[in-house]
């Protein structure tokens, strides 16, 4: 059965911020971060330390694919441990291609949650309810009070939300971060974060990197293999469109820093 997919009223922009640095070029690659010593040495965590047994995970994307590049093991395991599970994508993902004449917004907007639902099928979630909030993308940075107005009544105190880097490097990413540490505070949830972008532009044993928060989940093979079939799933952002100013969105030297035996998080 594929996923629940629910659509939320969009809230009214109440603030403004700066935004975040570009992310240009090809970025650091994954050869580099396989030799730093902050990323070998990091603590490893288990499923149950991340999420305990009896409190739901809330995991909370800015755009389609992010649920899956930053957190798809850490999903699979939550699947194969039956656990509680609420997914959250807040936009439909429908500025990734900027003048492209096959993946226009209109095309975006009902692909890319197509895409979510295939990629939580690879990863043994076929039956979550995604909450889609269907904000603009590109659009958070001014939505940001709004969103984590529309997020807090929505978490429990025993909640813990896993959500992109506050400081992550790109200005949706950074945005939903804020939203849902203020939603953290009101409702008391917990707070993890998830590294996506920074792996771009960062480089090795970078101080900008929490490195005292971070640790490591370890991935089994099978879980790897769930996670690496379903970021594949997401068409639109691994495929070359030579329509569009960026004729792949998620290239494999991206692809590289996100396909590891394990994921990062900051808690």
């Amino acid at each position: 059965m594929a996923a629940v997919m629910e659509r939320l009223e969009t809230p009214t922009p109440l603030r403004d911020f700066p935004k975040a640095p570009r992310i240009e070029g090809r970025g650091t690659p994954e050869s580099a971060w396989r030799n730093c010593p902050h990323l070998g040495a990091l603590p490893v965590a288990t499923l149950e330390a991340l999420v305990p047994h009896g409190h739901r995970a809330v995991v909370v994307a800015p755009h389609p694919d992010d649920e899956v590049l930053g957190a798809g093991g850490l999903m699979a395991q939550l699947a194969q441990a039956g656990r509680e599970l609420l997914i959250v994508p807040v936009t439909d993902g429908t500025a990734s291609h900027p003048g492209s004449r096959r993946w226009t917004p209109e095309r975006l907007a009902q692909e890319r949650p197509l895409e979510t639902v295939r990629a939580l099928t690879l990863l043994g979630l076929s039956r979550i309810r995604l909450h889609r909030l269907g904000l603009p993308d590109g659009g958070l940075v001014a939505m940001e009070s709004a969103l984590a107005w529309q997020l807090a009544p929505q978490l429990r105190p025993t909640d813990v939300v896993i959500t992109t880097w506050r400081q992550d490097g790109h200005p949706d990413h950074e945005a939903t971060g804020r939203a849902c540490a203020e939603a953290c505070a009101q409702s008391g949830a917990r707070l993890i974060e998830m590294p996506v972008w920074a792996w771009h532009w960062a480089r090795p044993a970078d101080p900008r990197l929490p490195w005292s928060r971070a640790c490591r989940l370890p991935l089994s093979p099978e879980v790897e293999q769930r996670k690496r079939l379903a970021v594949r799933a997401f068409t639109s952002q691994t495929r070359p469109d030579p329509s569009s100013e960026v004729s792949c969105v998620l290239p494999a030297s991206a692809l590289a820093r996100v396909l590891r035996p394990f994921e990062v998080f900051f808690r």
